[in-house]
């Protein structure tokens, strides 16, 4: 009775053994972090399979694109892109798109392409549409400013009624510009509705144009759901940007996803990227929250 006692327990400790690999093999690996797929601009044109099989397997979670054009994302149906991304892996979190601010007479044609823009995006299932840029006009007056909130409420309005979040990804001119004594940027978050609008900060632009983006996380808690995670050339390269203080005051930010853009690199474009993304799931400071 002990011998087969004895064996049981044998046999129990070596099945256990047997599994764990397989167990550790079904645990996530890395962080939740995404990719903005302007990073890889001079390839991914060429073979959009082959380059969304390369960001999956550097270890990103999800993909923010860059690349829509008459209804399409980089040349393919919405739908069957997102089921190329699905397909490896990756989700289509947001996608980077827009006009600029129409006059009158073109106010009617601008908010019909944003109709079929989200429309084509809900096909995706991404969850924010964000605008990139601004007409130069708007860093020369507050009263185009104003008009620029608030199309953008308008636009969020729209984004709003088919459940996503509409955002403004910046640069550093909104914080080196200033308007009649106001900051570009600070305008910008007075004078946009928060329930329409959100802000994807991004870190390396904020800093270049003279501001600290903490700073900002304190005056307006809770406005920047998105972050564009970047630096000189790949992540964590410089110096020069403080992550650290970044993630302590993430909660604060509102920030509820990271998304790595490589725009300069020291090496080619995917070994940038996966490089950026390997320094970030070593830090153990870069806690995503979701």
């Amino acid at each position: 009775m002990k011998k087969r006692t004895l064996f049981t327990i044998v046999m129990l400790i070596v099945a256990a053994g047997l599994m764990l690999p397989a167990l550790n093999s079904c645990k996530p690996s890395g962080k939740n972090i995404g990719l903005q797929l302007y990073s890889i601009r001079d390839s991914i044109g060429r073979d959009v399979p082959g380059a969304i099989a390369k960001v999956s397997k550097m270890g990103y979670k999800f993909v923010e694109p860059a690349g829509y054009k008459d209804g399409k994302i980089y040349g393919m149906e919405p739908a069957a892109f997102k089921v190329l991304c699905e397909s490896n892996g990756l989700k289509i979190l947001s996608s980077h798109v827009g006009q600029a601010l129409p006059d009158s007479a073109n106010m009617e044609t601008t908010m019909a392409w944003w109709d079929a823009c989200i429309e084509a995006h809900v096909a995706t299932g991404v969850l924010y549409l964000v605008q990139p840029f601004m007409g130069a006009s708007a860093y020369r007056s507050l009263d185009t400013l104003k008009l620029y909130c608030d199309y953008f409420n308008a636009i969020g309005d729209k984004c709003k009624a088919k459940g996503i979040r509409f955002g403004y990804h910046n640069h550093d001119r909104e914080f080196s510009t200033k308007l009649d004594g106001q900051t570009v940027y600070d305008f910008m978050l007075a004078n946009t509705d928060p329930s329409k609008v959100t802000f994807e900060m991004d870190l390396y632009w904020t800093v270049v144009g003279g501001a600290n983006p903490v700073d900002y996380f304190n005056k307006y808690p809770g406005r920047f759901e998105l972050w564009h995670i970047k630096d000189k050339e790949e992540v964590g390269a410089s110096g020069m940007m403080d992550f650290k203080s970044y993630w302590e005051n993430a909660a604060k930010s509102g920030m509820q996803y990271g998304i790595v853009e490589v725009e300069e690199y020291n090496f080619d474009e995917y070994t940038s990227c996966k490089m950026s993304i390997d320094w970030l799931n070593k830090q153990p400071f870069v806690v995503m929250p979701k």
